[in-house]
C-alpha cells in the first residue's frame, strides 16, 4: 500500500508554467515506474508522462516538448514541469504507478490554464 500526495495545481495563463509534486508515503524504488495522468469530467484517465527508476522517460504526444517529469528516489518525490500551458491542459493531474493500481490513486491537483 502506498499513499500518494498530489500538489503544485492551480490557476494559470495560457503560456504559463507549473510545477506538480507528487509525495508518496513510501519508496517509489520499490514501486517502479511512476506515471502522471490527468483526466477532464466525462473523460477517461490519460497518461501523460512516465519516468522508470533509470530515469527513462515518455510523453503523450500532446505533451511532448512542453512537459517533463523527474524524480527524486531519496525523497519518494516524482515531480511533472509544464510549460507551455494550453487551455487544453486544463484537467485534474494525479501520480500512480505505471500500471496505475485503484487504490494508490489520491486526491490529485487540479489545473486550469486560461486563454
Amino acid at each position: 500500500q502506498v499513499q500518494l500526495v498530489e500538489s503544485g495545481g492551480g490557476l494559470v495563463q495560457a503560456g504559463g508554467s507549473l510545477r506538480l509534486s507528487c509525495a508518496a508515503s513510501r519508496n517509489i524504488v520499490s514501486i517502479g515506474t511512476m506515471g502522471w495522468y490527468r483526466q477532464t469530467p466525462g473523460k477517461q484517465r490519460e497518461l501523460v508522462a512516465a519516468i522508470d527508476n533509470s530515469g527513462g522517460t515518455n510523453y503523450a504526444d500532446s505533451v511532448k516538448g512542453r512537459f517533463t517529469i523527474s524524480r527524486d528516489n531519496a525523497k519518494n518525490m516524482v515531480y511533472l514541469q509544464m510549460n507551455s500551458l494550453k487551455p487544453e491542459d486544463t484537467a485534474s493531474y494525479y501520480c500512480n504507478q505505471y500500471y496505475p493500481r485503484d487504490d494508490y490513486w489520491g486526491q490529485g491537483t487540479q489545473v486550469t490554464v486560461s486563454s
